[in-house]
């Protein structure tokens, strides 16, 4: 679930949108394209289902993350692995860039392409983007640099970001009205994006209990 992958899915979809260039004769008239969609409508209860996610999905990284020790904070069960610091940075960093990607992305789209059942996507988000059966490498965007300077800054960059994604959840229309292609090979809407955004959280949370998990992981 890379921001690489994202991106390409975005510069996918630019590149369709580019106008072919102007021939000497005339092109045939196209056929009139299909009526899109009409997108599902974004009710109440949608939001108050995404924004219990998003307060889940916070409270889980903080409740795993809650006072560890230096030693605990930068423990590394490997040479390729991460420590918990490194992947509470890596929340934090994306947390970030998938909600730009919604606002500059997203939500300056059109609508669905296609007609889908949003329920099943919105499920398909909050069960697949967790799984971590399949593991996959951060692009170098994302990969720890100690950007906040502190696991403990790093934490508070993802709650002060997390009520930034939360306020955009509460205030912006229009969230089932644009979508893009997605990782997941179906097209999603402003709204499943912001359930992926709990979602990876949701994923790298249980990357750190993983390395808790860890025999060699510090007592204190």
């Amino acid at each position: 679930m890379s921001f690489r992958e994202m991106a390409s899915c975005v510069l996918v979809l630019a590149t369709f949108a580019i106008g072919a260039c102007a021939q000497d004769q005339a092109p045939a008239p196209a056929p009139a394209p299909a009526a899109a969609p009409t997108p599902s409508p974004l009710t109440q209860a949608d939001r108050d289902k995404a924004m219990k996610y998003l307060e889940q999905t916070r409270q889980g990284v903080l409740d795993a993350t809650k006072g560890l020790s230096e030693a605990q904070w930068n423990f590394k069960p490997g040479p390729d692995r991460w420590s918990v610091a490194e992947v509470t940075e890596h929340i934090a960093a994306a947390e970030d860039m998938l909600r730009g990607l919604i606002v500059d992305k997203v939500m300056r789209a059109g609508a669905r392409t296609q007609p889908a059942d949003v329920t099943v996507i919105d499920e398909m988000v909050i069960t697949k983007v967790p799984d971590r059966s399949d593991k996959r490498q951060a692009p170098d965007l994302l990969k720890p640099t100690n950007r906040f300077g502190s696991p403990e800054a790093s934490l508070k960059h993802f709650v002060d970001s997390r009520t930034t994604t939360e306020d955009y959840l509460k205030n912006t229309q229009g969230l089932r009205e644009h979508a893009i292609l997605s990782p997941l090979g179906k097209e999603m809407d402003g709204y499943e994006w912001i359930l992926f955004i709990g979602a990876h959280s949701k994923r790298h949370t249980e990357q750190i209990l993983e390395v808790k998990a860890d025999p060699k992981f510090p007592k204190s």
